[in-house]
């Protein structure tokens, strides 16, 4: 089989039973259950969620995305190899570690293929949570351009790229557009600071001002143990993104939890220790296909001014990206999650099939 026919890109199709239209995103697809197969999951399943909690599938694929746009690749390759199976390892594999030292829980609550997670619908807080011991990408640019207040942290003078930052610190930005909440414009992903996040904290999906002391401290949290984890395997985590929810249990308790995917190439910048000890960067992340991006193309600019969207979408469309650029990320994503998980990451000729006939034998979802 070929290449490009292992890649799961098209994750919109499956035929699982639902009565609601499926979500894509730029690499998940969520199915809504119906309220019968909810209800019947959660007793046959023993799930420990209130008996009327609304379930999900939500299946990932192995699109790739940069500058919020979907790329592809020659030959028909409209995925990276690997890269749901690799992203799905490594959550998976830190949820785990966040259960073994009593941290909040996740949205997940099950993993019938290593595709798959069946979730339990969550009142998002509406806030990328981003967290970051060292001044690189984006930050670093708007310091080299005078830039000292980030988010309500004030940066010291005399910074150098890659660096350390005197302690980690949390640069949270707005999770889809909000509107009404003053100082704060009606755009998707703006930053904002802790003193709009407390003086609007309903607008935030916050039940009360006291979850944003709960919500930085599972930010901290997570961080510092999944952190300490790659540490002990020479990477370092550089900088991560998290984000949460309320979910209530099947006592009637209403909590704060994890929700979609942590500490993954996707979501957060890994670096090689080593090689950052000798003065280079080595990217076990999406942020090396990035740079990739930014280096292939003749106007960088077109990929980092929001105001260039339509352009930047033309660009993705049009250009189909050497085969060995999406080998090389494969290799990157499957590499770092064999470190983290210490297990190998199997790929299937047909995962697509493989995931109806789990769903249908396992679960009665599949008609």
């Amino acid at each position: 089989m070929s290449t490009a026919n292992s890649v799961l890109a098209v994750n919109n199709d499956l035929p699982i039973r639902t009565d609601k239209a499926v979500h894509s995103g730029k690499v998940r697809s969520v199915y809504w259950l119906t309220e019968a197969d909810s209800a019947r999951l959660i007793q046959q399943k023993n799930y420990d969620v209130a008996a009327d909690t609304p379930l999900a599938i939500m299946v990932i694929s192995d699109r790739i995305s940069a500058f919020d746009c979907i790329w592809h690749g020659e030959n028909n390759l409209h995925g990276v190899p690997g890269k749901g199976a690799a992203l799905n390892a490594i959550s998976n594999h830190w949820f785990q570690l966040f259960k073994d030292h009593n941290l909040a829980d996740s949205h997940i609550l099950d993993i019938p293929h290593p595709f798959v997670w069946i979730v339990q619908k969550a009142k998002p807080v509406m806030i990328e949570a981003i967290c970051r011991q060292y001044i690189t990408g984006s930050m670093w640019r708007a310091y080299q351009n005078g830039e000292r207040n980030f988010c309500g942290n004030l940066l010291p003078e005399g910074l150098s790229k890659d660096q350390a930052l005197p302690e980690l610190i949390i640069t949270p930005s707005t999770k889809g557009i909000l509107t009404g909440i003053d100082g704060v414009p009606e755009v998707d992903d703006v930053n904002i600071s802790r003193s709009d996040i407390e003086n609007n904290f309903a607008a935030f999906n916050f039940r009360s001002a006291d979850d944003i002391d709960s919500y930085e401290r599972l930010l901290k949290e997570g961080y510092h143990v999944i952190s300490k984890a790659l540490s002990n395997i020479d990477q370092i985590f550089v900088d991560t993104k998290f984000e949460f929810g309320y979910v209530t249990d099947k006592n009637g308790d209403e909590k704060l939890i994890y929700m979609d995917e942590v500490g993954t190439p996707d979501s957060s910048r890994i670096w090689d220790e080593a090689c950052y000890q000798q003065g280079k960067i080595i990217e076990n992340s999406k942020e090396g296909f990035r740079q990739l991006l930014l280096n292939h193309f003749p106007d960088p600019d077109i990929l980092l001014n929001k105001d260039r969207m339509d352009e930047r979408c033309a660009l993705a469309r049009d250009n189909a990206l050497p085969t060995d650029v999406l080998m090389n990320v494969s290799a990157t994503y499957m590499g770092i999650a064999e470190k983290i998980t210490g297990e190998k990451i199997v790929l299937s000729d047909n995962p697509k099939q493989e995931i109806i006939e789990i769903l249908k034998r396992d679960y009665q979802l599949v008609d």
